[in-house]
């Protein structure tokens, strides 16, 4: 007999995907430069050569037996402490090579964080709008995802939600600064606020309640905004990174756990996660990639076409009368539709081969977002049929 949870997960697939792969069929159809598709958030730009360089050098002149071997349960220690020396420098932490663990990618750094902080039957709390593979992250553990309602004004935490959801069952709260999908930074005030609810609430209900950071867009910031790091505000933090997104390596999957110094029982944490990986099956990502990373460390793509999209299309967007927060970083914008219902909004942009991923997947209906990592000129080319469709479908005088 075969889980029927996971069958029962086949009537519920990604939203975000289905929309991309009707972008990629209509593309068979029309040309895919016609279909202006911001469904799916997969960098467009490379990587920097340095990443090619180091994989090159790694592959020609590292003996094959030890490049492709399997790597220590605890992941590459030089590499480890590769990443404690780089967060030390860039947010004035003191990480030691103790408190990192390599992962595949952001979600194996979640999976693994989940693991570390809570027991099957506890719950986690984030704030919408939020990554909806948070979900069967969070359920795959064993545990019940509780979700405040946005904050629409501005996309920062709902506080007055957060004190009705945290209870004496809460393991962890997860947030995602910048945020996928709104562009929003959580600000330095937020952060304050939210660890001094959290201590509180520790307090109360008699056990540490953790902070899980998922910071894959940390690099990309507009405008100068700098982007604050939370686990600065809140020792009880597990940061989870991934090199996705800043060196646009998705299809690599190699990311991090970094255990506050001073978290609850921080020395215990690493050395878990290793353990998590025999019970997962996640046994230690590629070494060729953690190495290649290590050598990379502090450099990032030339993210700057981002910033770019953003201005071109949070332009028009208001022009066209669409109530949106501009971004503070990612590859994402969120407008409220035009229509309370988004689904329906998106439907009638696919006539105008619109790809847009309607907010109730995020937890946030009404909205819209859009992932604009594409082709400036792309973006440029999209703006007429965003036009049309809106002035056609919505009555839109300009």
């Amino acid at each position: 007999m075969i889980a029927q949870h996971y069958k029962d997960m086949l009537g519920s697939k990604s939203v975000i995907r289905e929309i991309s792969e009707w972008s990629t069929a209509r593309g068979k159809e029309i040309g895919y430069d016609n279909v202006f598709d911001y469904s799916l958030g997969n960098p467009s730009v490379p990587c920097p050569p340095q990443f090619t360089e180091a994989c090159l050098d790694l592959l020609e002149h590292t003996d094959p037996v030890a490049l492709h071997g399997y790597t220590p349960t605890l992941t590459l220690p030089e590499v480890r402490a590769q990443v404690a020396e780089s967060l030390n420098r860039g947010f004035g932490m003191d990480y030691t090579a103790n408190h990192i663990f390599m992962t595949s990618g952001a979600a194996g750094a979640l999976a693994h964080a989940l693991r570390c902080v809570a027991v099957p039957g506890q719950n986690i709390v984030t704030f919408a709008p939020f990554f909806p593979e948070y979900k069967p992250y969070v359920e795959g553990a064993g545990l019940t995802l509780r979700v405040a309602p946005p904050r629409v004004e501005d996309f920062q935490v709902n506080f007055d939600a957060l004190d009705t959801l945290v209870d004496e069952n809460t393991a962890a709260v997860l947030i995602n600064s910048p945020n996928n999908p709104s562009g929003v930074a959580y600000s330095a005030e937020t952060l304050t606020r939210l660890a001094d609810s959290l201590k509180a609430a520790g307090e109360k209900y008699g056990h540490h309640i953790f902070l899980i950071s998922d910071e894959p867009y940390r690099e990309i910031a507009f405008g100068g905004v700098e982007v604050p790091y939370p686990a600065k505000f809140y020792p009880d933090t597990l940061t989870c990174y991934s090199f996705s997104k800043s060196l646009s390596v998705p299809g690599e999957r190699i990311g991090y756990v970094a255990v506050h110094p001073h978290a609850e029982d921080a020395d215990y944490i690493v050395p878990m996660c290793g353990q998590i990986s025999r019970g997962t099956g996640h046994n230690c990502p590629s070494g060729l990639f953690q190495w290649a990373v290590g050598r990379c460390i502090d450099l990032t793509s030339d993210l700057s076409v981002y910033e770019t999209n953003m201005e071109l299309l949070y332009a028009e967007l208001k022009k066209l009368g669409f109530t949106v927060n501009k971004p503070d970083g990612t590859f994402y914008i969120f407008p409220k539709a035009l229509e309370s219902d988004a689904n329906a909004f998106c439907r009638k942009a696919m006539q105008y081969d619109l790809a847009l991923v309607p907010g109730d997947t995020f937890g946030c209906p009404g909205y819209f977002r859009m992932a604009y990592c594409i082709e400036t000129e792309k973006v440029r080319r999209s703006l007429p049929a965003l036009e049309k469709f809106v002035r056609e479908q919505y009555n839109v005088q300009l």
